[in-house]
């Protein structure tokens, strides 16, 4: 029996695992965050595959912070760990899980040094950075992020 040509097989199915960092800094009293422009012409954080050599998603989330940005010196939100998932297919072959687990981290500096991996880069306030992200999901993650960082002002 000859295999038939127009026959279509479900893509094998990938399962992936990223950290990131949403970052922000401090201007005065205002809080921008860092977004970064992929060339794929999305704005998105800082994130990445986790590695064997990794010790931790956290180690994982600063490691690309730094291969991304150049940013090693942050102070990270301990009450701040969410996980988005998606689905997107590579090729006709693949079709990718991906979980990404995201960490709050304030910058301790302000010079990014972006990579080969992205076309540029952004700080802007809440409402700004809204607007430039590219992804619903990454919308709420930051809302959740900015409701954290108003509510711990609150109780100071």
């Amino acid at each position: 029996m000859k295999p038939n040509k127009n026959h279509r097989y479900p893509p094998r199915e990938v399962i992936e695992k990223s950290c990131g960092i949403i970052l922000y800094r401090m201007k005065g009293v205002n809080r921008d965050y860092l977004l970064l422009h992929y060339p794929g012409g999305h704005w998105d954080f800082a994130k990445g595959h986790v590695e064997s050599f990794d010790t931790s998603e956290e180690d994982t989330a600063r490691r690309e912070l730094k291969e991304e940005t150049g940013i090693t010196e942050v102070e990270m939100k301990p009450l701040y760990k969410e996980v988005m998932y998606y689905e997107f297919r590579r090729g006709k072959s693949e079709l990718v899980k991906k979980s990404v687990i995201y960490f709050l981290a304030e910058a301790q500096n302000e010079d990014v040094k972006i990579s080969f991996e992205h076309k540029g880069f952004v700080w802007l306030p809440y409402l700004k950075s809204m607007k430039q992200l590219t992804y619903d999901n990454a919308r709420v993650l930051l809302e959740k992020a900015e409701k954290l960082l108003q509510n711990a002002g609150d109780e100071e």
